[in-house]
């Protein structure tokens, strides 16, 4: 049978496990989540920014490793690499008859 003591150290596991709990979900920041999710325009909005700054960055990524790519394949020409650099050069004589043409 429960006596006053072994119903004192239930109530008091209870609590601790509340408050455990409770530190819990304040860590997953659920009540900023639900805030969210009943208001679905904020939540539009947020997504929205996210995709735009999404694709700036990479806008960014790709011009800055195109710029790289173009400034490494230049070193190699300059560099007269028996296959690569004809490679390189057929290219762009490729690239300047497509462009004269137009």
């Amino acid at each position: 049978m429960l006596n006053d003591d072994n119903v004192n150290a239930l109530f008091n596991k209870i609590i601790e496990k509340m408050e455990e709990l409770s530190v819990r979900i304040e860590k997953l920041n659920l009540t900023e989540y639900l805030e969210l999710y009943r208001n679905p325009s904020r939540l539009l909005y947020l997504n929205f920014l996210a995709g735009v700054a999404r694709g700036f960055g990479m806008a960014i990524g790709f011009t800055l490793l195109g710029a790289l790519v173009i400034y490494v394949l230049q070193k190699m020409v300059i560099l007269k690499l028996p296959v690569i650099g004809d490679f390189i050069a057929d290219i762009i004589k490729i690239v300047q008859n497509e462009l004269s043409t137009k």
